[in-house]
């Protein structure tokens, strides 16, 4: 599976804000979105050129698509089928797209940033519902309870994690128990509890060219 490989302060510098892809140091002093606010690159400095329409419809998609580790081919499949879900399909597409367990795991504290959370469910310390799930893009809904297999439960990171907790605001749709690694879906997440700044209805628009 095609996965990028490189820096990822690079994508939060290429998208002009923070993607939370390096967890913790994206809070601190060594962010490089608040070191070096330019563009990568050699020209990264140069006075930028006012974006046409589609350029900005486009950073709102790669910044969708860079924030949650999608890759384009399934992040067009999430907008088609965000469309054929009844609402507002901009708000069905970031809510899918925040349902998504590796996401999850992130929101939970147990991964330090998504990419990492990734890996967990990849590397199957992840269980949804007593059971083993190593797909990331697999869909929670309510109920859902996740946890963290018995002898992953004893390696250092998830020591740390049952004895001092995540230290990360848990969103309200979720529910976390720190001493039993335990986290629940209690509702669907709605629009107003996705804190990236994401202007989704020109994801729409680009779409519906």
């Amino acid at each position: 599976m095609a996965r990028y490989t490189g820096s990822v302060c690079r994508l939060c510098r290429r998208e002009g804000t923070k993607l939370f892809l390096k967890g913790d140091r994206c809070y601190g002093p060594k962010c490089a979105v608040g070191n070096r606010p330019t563009p990568p690159g050699e020209h990264g400095q140069a006075r930028q050129r006012k974006q046409s329409e589609y350029g900005m419809q486009l950073r709102e998609k790669q910044k969708a698509r860079r924030a949650y580790g999608v890759m384009e081919t399934q992040f067009h499949r999430y907008f088609l089928k965000a469309e054929n879900i009844k609402g507002i399909t901009g708000d069905n597409l970031l809510i899918m797209l925040e349902r998504r367990l590796d996401n999850v795991v992130y929101r939970l504290g147990f991964g330090l940033s998504r990419p990492h959370a990734r890996q967990l469910v990849r590397h199957g310390h992840i269980l949804v519902n007593g059971k083993k799930v190593s797909i990331p893009s697999y869909l929670v809904d309510v109920n859902d309870v996740i946890t963290v297999k018995g002898k992953s439960a004893e390696g250092e990171h998830f020591k740390a994690l049952r004895e001092s907790g995540s230290g990360r605001m848990i969103p309200k749709w979720l529910s976390f128990e720190a001493g039993e690694l335990k986290g629940t879906v209690i509702a669907m997440p709605q629009r107003d509890d996705i804190d990236l700044t994401i202007q989704e209805h020109m994801i729409v628009e680009l779409y519906s060219r």
